[in-house]
């Protein structure tokens, strides 16, 4: 399959492994974030951890979408869902997502009509076949599926359906990585940089983390050979005492990213002064809310919400794991009071939560690490 399999050649990733051991400088340890859920997803699928060396270590980022919305978006979002005259509509990850009262699965039980959908599109045609009822979409999401939400309402807008609204709740990925560089708790020498992002945003803005901080960064595609070259170009710029923002996903990711798209998402939404991320706490300027001017289709502005902060459960260690201060199998509860069919945290939901990641991928890794470390 073109563009599939010539980027999981094995020959290929022995020969990017032997080319990383080489870059390798002898007693020193290295510490790379890949940003992206995505890519811990392939990361555990395709065993790459096996094909690097020892003091290479890989943590996971901040960059599933599902997994930083915090408790209390979750039950604000329940509380609309919970109104007689509201069919909710939400993409299929965020359906078992926990909050302080449970998930919108629970909500269905109990009588909200909460519909999975796939795009904003088909929450839009759900209000147009429904006029008498007021159809709310969850919308979250990196810059990635922000443009499809704005391009939504502007359609909405232009045919003048004014049943239809957006819970938004599109974070932004630049001020997370400000925030895990600013976190005492982690010292990192690079960054795997978020591929579908950089579609929208371009590299430009990341240009700050190797100016400011030092630190290489490079926009990684999705496939084994993607993740193991962006690696050997950490490596390389780290050997040669660089710092710079390299672009390995060059084939998807054009420098300046998608002006039109980005255009869109100015125009229908703007920065928020602060919004609270499950594990980061309250960042600012770091989420997306609607302009005054789609007042009528901002479900927020339409209903109102409680807005309650919601603590965590005690023994889920989300926040450590997205900030990448534990891995997933060191957390208390992971595999056995939290698993996909029984998640406490969000990383354990998501299809590109870490610790989905690991559950589905991992375990047998894992049970290698406890052995040796017994």
């Amino acid at each position: 399959m073109r563009f599939v399999d010539e980027y999981r050649d094995a020959e290929k990733a022995r020969a990017l492994a032997a080319k990383i051991a080489n870059l390798c400088e002898p007693g020193r340890r290295y510490k790379f974030m890949e940003v992206c859920g995505g890519h811990t997803h392939t990361i555990y699928k395709h065993g790459l951890e096996d094909h690097l060396p020892e003091n290479i270590t890989l943590v996971h980022g901040p960059g599933c979408p599902v997994c930083v919305i915090p408790m209390g978006r979750v039950d604000d979002a329940i509380h609309i869902a919970e109104r007689p005259d509201v069919i909710m509509t939400s993409f299929g990850d965020m359906m078992r997502v926990p909050g302080g009262r449970g998930s919108f699965f629970d909500s269905m039980a109990q009588g909200a009509e909460i519909r999975m959908v796939y795009s904003p599109l088909d929450a839009l045609k759900i209000a147009r076949q429904n006029p008498d009822r007021r159809v709310v979409f969850m919308a979250i999401g990196f810059e990635t599926t922000a443009p499809s939400t704005a391009m939504t309402v502007m359609r909405a807008e232009a045919e003048r359906i004014t049943n239809f609204s957006v819970f938004c709740n599109h974070v932004t990925i630049i001020p997370a990585i400000k925030a895990i560089l600013d976190s005492p708790d982690l010292r990192l020498d690079g960054f795997i940089g978020p591929g579908h992002v950089s579609t929208v945003i371009g590299c430009g803005p990341y240009e700050f983390i190797a100016r400011d901080y030092g630190k290489p960064l490079v926009v990684a595609g999705f496939e084994p050979l993607d993740l193991l070259q962006s690696i050997y170009m950490l490596l390389l710029q780290l050997a040669e005492g660089r710092s710079e923002v390299e672009n390995q996903y060059a084939r998807v990711v054009p420098w300046e990213g998608n002006p039109r798209a980005l255009a869109a998402v100015n125009q229908v939404m703007r920065l928020r002064p602060y919004f609270e991320w499950r594990g980061l706490g309250f960042i600012s300027h770091s989420a997306l809310g609607m302009r005054e001017r789609y007042a009528v289709h901002d479900a927020e502005q339409i209903f109102g919400i409680p807005g309650v902060r919601v603590a965590d459960p005690k023994a889920c260690q989300c926040g450590e794991v997205l900030k990448g201060v534990l891995k997933p199998w060191e957390c208390k509860v992971f595999g056995t009071a939290c698993t996909p069919e029984t998640p406490i945290g969000t990383c354990m939901v998501s299809s590109e939560g870490a610790c989905a990641a690991y559950y589905n991928f991992g375990r047998f890794s894992r049970e290698r690490v406890r052995e040796a470390t017994r």
